[in-house]
């Protein structure tokens, strides 16, 4: 699995009368099979700073490697296709309400080099996957009979599909009941001890507290505290 290095990374977004800062000379390596919590209050550049490590923007100023590849060194299709080793989990709700939650999975599930592949075989990956979760049987329903909760399981699982070594989730316990939050957090260790990457943005402080992982706190858009087995709102 690659390490993830930004160095110097800029981001800025033109405001009205000026240029806002997103995040600002960044410096941040995250090593492979480690867990982060990105944390910061509201417009500190956390969501900024994952759609950086995910290639979702680019950078105005700066480097990400991905592994020993400079990605905004390289060709644009190359790029995607080490990105491919992401699976994402975004803040705003992204799965489309028009397919079931089966259609949803298969549209991620197809994008793996896993060619041979049939159909049954593919639906098995599905409910495996969807299990794993806690939402085994729900292939055929749609994203409106889901509660909020479900839903985030289910984008967690089209996140998990492909077994991606790097998991990257965009607060996905906002808005959740606690029994939930503490469902996601422990399948997340596991998917963590497993081997994978991940690296989460929460204002969740109880559970970055119990979880004891290496916590990164951005103010104004600079890294103010990276600590190792840190606790909400340690910066030292």
């Amino acid at each position: 699995m690659p390490d993830i290095v930004l160095k110097q990374a800029t981001k800025y977004y033109r405001g009205e009368k000026r240029l806002e800062i997103g995040v600002k000379d960044v410096d941040l390596t995250i090593e492979q099979g480690e867990f982060v919590f990105i944390i910061g209050s509201s417009g500190a550049g956390k969501s900024t700073l994952v759609n950086l490590i995910t290639g979702q923007l680019r950078p105005d100023r700066g480097e990400f490697f991905l592994g020993d590849k400079n990605l905004w060194k390289i060709s644009g299709r190359s790029r995607n296709r080490r990105l491919l080793v992401m699976g994402k989990v975004w803040q705003e709700p992204s799965l489309i309400r028009k397919r079931t939650v089966r259609e949803n999975l298969e549209m991620a599930a197809r994008i793996t080099l896993q060619r041979t592949e049939t159909p049954v075989q593919r639906l098995v990956r599905i409910q495996k996957v969807l299990g794993l979760v806690g939402m085994r049987g729900v292939e055929g329903k749609y994203p409106v009979e889901l509660s909020v909760g479900e839903c985030r399981r289910v984008e967690l699982a089209r996140a998990l599909i492909n077994s991606p070594p790097i998991l990257v989730l965009d607060e996905i316990t906002a808005n959740l009941d606690d029994d939930t939050i503490w469902d996601i957090m422990h399948l997340l260790s596991e998917v963590n001890r497993r081997g994978a990457t991940v690296i989460m943005v929460t204002h969740a402080s109880q559970y970055v507290n119990i979880m004891r992982r290496r916590v990164v706190t951005l103010v104004d858009g600079k890294v103010f505290g990276d600590v190792k087995k840190g606790r909400y709102g340690n910066v030292v």
